[in-house]
This record gives structure tokens, sequence and C-alpha cells, in this order.
């Protein structure tokens, strides 16, 4: 009895682990003459959100944290290893914020009184630390006001977690005004922690202020411009769009802390720092110095998105803060703030060089317009508030720019009452592209493959503007980037791409997040200040946005579409620019499974190539030790006659290339 007991068990797990079973057989055709739809461009885009240190500290490759003391507590950030508060640091020296009412953007500068030179420092952490790597050049640049010329020399050095030397340079302030000086050096290791630290020569008092540190090799090599591996990590995605500046970030707790995009343009130095809502959003991961520079701003967004191909997506303010904070509204009546700002954006983007705000672009260095085509009207608000604004809105902007694509939101929720009525609303008005939110459980994610497939083929299209499978629950701090997370997206996006009639665009959320500074997770990839690498989640929508293709094909089973049914999902694309026939095939079970697909209505070249991006547990992902992990592998395909015979791994999304003679 107890042998029998003991087999049983044994053959049981053999059949969940699909070891020792023949695999599922799935017959599927595809009829490839036949375009069903086409494709946009934008299938596939970006959702950039200056969330987990994303810009400050990420994207923009900007070293110094508070470089022109402009946080709340004007010397965060900064640190005096020598002076004390309780004392006249006779034998060292005392830094104090000095402000400046009447300079607006830019109100505080630093001012140093140095007693003794051997004893005062004044040194800044950086964002968790500085990144630096041996043998590359740092640009550093700061303004000084050298009071009755006392300080001979100002010395700057890198210095590791051991207080070590590990790059030094010297400016030597030669003005009693006020003057910007730069030097560059070179690091002599490599170091995730250094931190910059700036001595004096001779005793006295100079102001400081605007202290900014770069490194030389940035994306474009632009100087100081954005940090060349995460640049990189989206460029290879080749992205439809790229949405920005973000989600609730647009908002603002309340109407005035909302992200103003005019104040985010111009010279640099007049960009007027803020705190970053999501500073004080979650009790889990407080982040009391998260503020805004904006030295990534909305130029640099809309040069970003020309730099990787992506058709630039602006988000803007309808006049309501976040609902989840304050919910504060700016009444219908004063609006006209608003609205002129989505208008004067068009222009920035679009208008010629003699318009006001074309001008501002020309003189920023892009006389060319940047193609705007979409623009968002408020974020994920919700109730009537948000229908009554965004009529306004949008007869606002067709009358000036009838062209220019508006896109609408249905809240942050893809069903319920809020999501209902504004669908209903919405609908009513004609809405050219709706926005829907959904952070769900993988399996969410899986039993809905089938979401769009009833959606009205005349009504508004969709935009699936934030998504991500949450391994626990929404916002919760203990969400993993695992693999069942990404192969359940993988299976939500091939129904995605089978009702491309009705879904134009598509972007997973949020897009990055700082190894030690985040607040939001899963995020689709991850860096610190060294590193970067994509999670699972990354290579999926990898996958799918390098082959999205340009014409929709039917593929079936029984004259039906595969949503789960065996746990298996498909899609099929034609692209017509490379001559491919490219199949997504998303396996979701224990056990392999073998697919043969009839290929009917042209003739297809022998050699083709098949990428499959897999792994054996549920719970595996990639991290800084193992980057790839998951990550796709690319074999040549060997097609026989008429019909494409495959094998799925178990938990794996599997892309088919075929060329058509």
């Amino acid at each position: 009895m107890k042998n029998t007991i003991i087999t049983k068990i044994i053959i049981g797990s053999l059949l969940f682990s699909g070891i020792g079973v023949h695999a599922q057989k799935t017959n599927l055709e595809v009829d490839v003459a036949k375009t069903i739809t086409k494709i946009q461009p934008t299938m596939f885009g970006l959702f950039f959100e200056d969330i987990n240190f994303a810009a400050d500290g990420g994207l923009y490759a900007e070293m110094i944290k508070n470089r022109s003391f402009e946080f709340e507590k004007p010397l965060m950030g900064w640190e005096q290893p020598n002076t004390k508060r309780s004392s006249l640091n006779m034998n060292s020296g005392v830094a104090t914020p000095i402000k400046v009412a009447e300079n607006e953007t830019n109100p505080n500068f630093c001012r140093v009184l140095i007693n003794y030179d051997k004893g005062y420092a004044i040194i800044n952490e950086g964002f968790r630390g500085m990144g630096v790597k041996k043998d590359a050049k740092y640009n550093l640049s700061l303004k000084a006001a050298n009071h009755n010329s006392a300080i001979k020399k100002i010395i700057i050095q890198l210095i590791d977690k051991d207080k070590k030397v590990i790059g030094e340079t010297s400016i030597v302030p030669a003005s009693n005004e006020w003057e910007c000086y730069s030097a560059q050096f070179t690091a002599t290791q490599t170091e995730a922690k250094a931190k910059l630290k700036i001595t004096f020569e001779g005793t006295g008092t100079i102001d400081l202020d605007m202290i900014s540190l770069f490194p030389e090799d940035t994306w474009k090599n632009r100087k100081n411009g954005l940090r060349k591996d995460l640049v990189q990590l989206l460029y290879d995605m080749k992205p439809g769009f790229l949405r920005f500046p973000g989600g609730c970030i647009v908002e603002g707790r309340t109407l005035a802390d909302r992200y103003q995009w005019k104040k985010s343009v111009g010279d640099i130095e007049n960009r007027r720092t803020m705190m970053n809502r999501w500073n004080v959003e979650f009790n889990h991961k407080q982040t009391p110095d998260y503020f805004q520079s904006f030295g990534l701003g909305f130029y640099e967004y809309f040069q970003l998105s020309e730099d990787i191909g992506a058709t630039p997506l602006p988000i803007l303010s309808c006049g309501m803060a976040c609902q989840y904070n304050t919910g504060e509204l700016a009444p219908i009546e004063e609006l006209d703030p608003y609205i002129q700002d989505a208008l004067d954006l068009i222009q920035f983007a679009n208008g010629a060089e003699d318009t006001a705000w074309g001008k501002l672009r020309s003189d920023m260095g892009h006389p060319k317009p940047f193609n705007l085509k979409y623009i968002g009207v408020g974020n994920e608000q919700w109730g009537p508030d948000y229908i009554e604004r965004y009529k306004v809105f949008e007869k606002a902007i067709k009358t000036k720019y009838p062209n220019i694509i508006i896109v609408s939101g249905s809240g942050p929720s893809p069903d319920g009452e809020h999501f209902d009525f504004a669908m209903a609303e919405l609908k009513k008005l004609n809405a050219e592209l709706i926005d829907e939110h959904y952070y769900k459980s993988p399996q969410w994610f899986r039993e809905n493959a089938s979401r769009y497939d009833n959606y009205d083929r005349k009504g508004p299209k969709i935009f699936a503007g934030e998504y991500a499978a949450q391994s626990v629950s929404g916002a919760n701090p203990n969400n993993r980037n695992n693999w069942e997370c990404a192969f359940s997206e993988a299976a939500f996006m091939t129904g995605l791409e089978r009702n491309a009639e009705v879904v134009n665009m598509t972007s997973y959320a949020p897009l990055m997040a700082h190894e030690d500074a985040w607040q939001w997770t899963p995020d689709m990839i991850w860096f610190n200040n060294l590193e970067a690498y994509g999670s699972a989640n990354y290579y999926v929508q990898k996958l799918f946005s390098t082959n999205k293709g340009t014409d929709l094909l039917n593929i079936t089973k029984e004259g039906k579409p595969l949503t789960g049914q065996n746990d298996l999902y498909v899609s099929a694309v034609k692209d017509i620019n490379t001559k491919e026939i490219i199949i997504k095939l998303v396996n979701t079970a224990v056990k392999s499974q073998d697919i043969t697909i009839d290929l009917k209505g042209s003739k297809l070249v022998a050699k083709g190539s098949v990428i499959t991006l897999t792994s054996p547990n549920l719970q595996d992902e990639n991290t800084f030790a193992e980057p790839k992990k998951i990550s796709p592998k690319e074999n040549v395909y060997n097609l026989k006659g008429e019909k494409a015979e495959i094998k799925l791994p178990a938990y794996s999304v599997v892309v088919l290339k075929l060329k058509i003679k």
C-alpha cells in the first residue's frame, strides 16, 4: 500500500512538471494573405514618470544632489564634517544658505565662511552616492563670487567610501562678482558610492551656486545630458511613442505643485526646483530628499523622443489635483491658464520660429518642429468634474489645432463605476483615444486576454497607458518583477495585438527605478549608480515592440482565437517592410506544448528564426548579479512545407519569424 502511494505521488509530480508525459498538441491556422487591419506605428511605446528617482538621480546624469541649494532644507545633501552648530568653527568654517527673494526661480545660494582652510570641507553625497568609473572623465561647473579675492583656490575631489581621493581638480575664483567656472578631471578608480568634496585655499568668504557634476560620456555626447546606458535600453526597444512627464506627477498633490511645463524649459538655471510628489506618498518608502530640478524638462523629453524614434505624447494637467490626495479643482471659469498651457505647448513643439514659443524651442537648439501629434488631457482623473473639464479642453484644442489627437482618461481602474461612467461619457463625445490603466494580478492578465475582442470597432481607440502585473497587490512594496508576471503580461499583450483595430497604443508602467531609492515596484528597468538592467518584463515588452509588424493577421484554432485555452495565447502579424510573418506564442502551462501552424496564402522561405524567452520557475527574476538570467535566445528555424511545427517550452514566450518569398 505504501509503495502504491509513493508511486502515485511520483507520477503526479511528473505530470505536473511535464516530465515523462506527452506534450499537448495544438493546430493553428494563419491566413498570410489577408490583412485584418494596419498596426499603428505607436502600438508599443514607453511611459516615463519621475518616480523611483527616474529623472534626477537616474536618466538625468547630474551627479550633485541639490546643486543650487533649493531644497526645502537648503543644505540637504551637503555635509560639513568639521562644522558644529554650537561652535564659532574657528578651526574650520561654516556654510550658510542665503535667500534672494527677487530671484524667484533660483533664490538660494550658499555663502561659505572659511576660518581655517586646512580644517574646512563641504561634501555632497550625490543620489545615494555617485557612480564613477575608472579612467572616465567628469565635467564640473559652478558659480562663485569671491569676496575681496579672499579665496585663492577651490579644490574639488571625488572621494570613495573610505574617503580616499579618486579624482581631483581645482578652480581659481577670479572675481568678486558672480562668474561661471568649469573644470574636468578623471576618476582613478570605479566607485558606486563616491562623494564630491570641496575644500579651499585662503580664508574669508565665498559665495557658491549651481555646483554641477556630469560624466562627459553621456547619450549622444551632449554636454550635461542623459545617462547613456539608460537611454540605450530605451532605444533598443524601438518604441513607437514616449509618454511624459508621467502619471500622478502631472497632477500634483495640490494644483500649486502640479507639473507646469513652462517652468521646465529655457535656461537650466532658471528652472525652479520643487518637491517631487513621491517624496511623501508612501509610508513604506519615505524619500525626503526627492525633488525635481527639471534639468530633464519638456525640451529634453521632446529631444529624447526624437533620439529614440518615438512619437512624443505629453500629458498636461486638466485643472484637477490628484484625487487620491486633495482632489483640488480649478473652477471651470478659471481654466483659461490650463488651456493656454496646452495651446502654448503645441506651439512650442510645432510652431514656426517667428512664434513666441517656437522661437524659444529654436533658441534652445531645435529650429525644426518636433512634429507633435498627440496631447493628453489629465492623467487618471475620474467623475463628472473630469468630463466637464475635458469638454472645455477639447473644444479649445480642436478649434485651433484640429489635427492634434487628444488622449482622454477612463480613471485609475479597468472596471467599476468610475470606469463605466467615463467610458460612456467619452463615447458620447466621440473621444479619439481613451487611456485605460490596470495594475492587477498575473491571473487577471491571463484571464483578460480577450478584453478587447468585443469593443466597438467604430468607437474610441484605446491607449493601454499604464499596466503591470502585481505579484502581491497594487502599490505593494513586496511586488516583484518575476517571470510569472512577465509571461502573464505577454499573454495579455497578444490580446492587445489581436485587437489592433481598437488598441492603438500600449505601455508598461513605471519605466525605471533606482535600486536604493524606489517608491513603487515592479518596474521595467532597474539601475544603480553604475549599472542598469532590463527585467523579464522589459524583455517581453522589447520582443513585442521590435516585432510589431505592419499588418494584423488572423490566427485561430478551429476558427477561434487562442485566449487561454490549454494555457495558450497567440497573435500574428505581417511586416511588409521586412517581408516577414511574425507569430507570437505564449505558453503559460507548466508543461511544454507542441504547436502546428498551417500557413496559407503565401510562399515562405524555408529558413527563418525563432526567439525564445523562458525560465523554469515562476519566481525567477533578473538581478544585478544575473541581469540576463531571463533574456531572449534566438535560433535558426527550418520550415518544412506549409506547416510550421514548434515546441513551446513550459512558461515561455516564443516569437517565430518567417520570410515571405
